[in-house]
């Protein structure tokens, strides 16, 4: 009997044909991230990508997802030999260049699928403007300052990463912390926040708002 070759093909309404390599990864991607939001990693843009126009393989770029900053990646496995992850963002699938990313290191799923459906890390900038001073430890909040949850998204401790010398006034969470912030960030990026009773300065970057419940 002669030897049989095994195939996998894909079946469409109008056609059936041989499938690629890249289509039987793509595949196992989407029937992964279907099963288990776990397998998925986040990451964030800190760049905009446009492979067209800045991907180091041009024969390879129409396989590469484009992106701004602040966008949502999901991302799975390892990244390659030429430093590319593979991961999927708006419903669009491609590779994605490891040096113009950040992983968002969320162990929370119910804090991860929420960053999953919103897509991007926003910043917001309402709120009434004000001093440390106008909120000691024990005073209670002015009327006229807006008070917004806030979740971090990264760990921050002040005395290894502040980039101030007043370290001491500055509050260090973990990824996931709940962070209730008064009024407008001040000129250095930072806002006034209160973690479980403890007040001080938290850095705007390390935070991303959430709704009220």
């Amino acid at each position: 009997m002669d030897d049989l070759l095994e195939v996998d093909v894909l079946i469409y309404p109008d056609e059936v044909r041989l499938a690629r390599p890249e289509d039987i990864r793509e595949w196992e991607l989407e029937t992964a991230s279907q099963l288990s939001l776990a397998t998925a990693r986040l990451f964030v843009a800190l760049y905009p990508y446009n492979p067209a126009a800045m991907s180091p393989n041009r024969e390879t770029a129409a396989e590469e997802l484009p992106f701004v900053p602040g966008q949502i990646i999901k991302v799975f496995g390892d990244k390659d030999s030429d430093g590319f992850y593979h991961g999927e963002s708006g419903g669009l699938w491609g590779d994605v260049p490891s040096n113009m990313v950040a992983e968002v290191p969320v162990e929370d799923e119910d804090l991860k699928e929420l960053l999953m459906q919103q897509g991007f890390l926003l910043v917001d900038h309402t709120g009434a403007s004000f001093t440390p001073e106008d909120l000691s430890e024990t005073s209670s909040v002015p009327d006229d300052v807006v008070v917004r949850r806030m979740v971090a998204i990264f760990e921050y401790n002040p005395w290894e990463s502040s980039p101030n010398l007043d370290s001491g006034a500055e509050l260090g969470f973990r990824s996931g912390d709940i962070i209730y912030v008064f009024g407008d960030m001040d000129q250095d990026g930072f806002y006034y926040g209160d973690l479980h009773g403890q007040r001080g300065l938290v850095p705007s970057n390390f935070l991303q708002p959430l709704p009220w419940n």
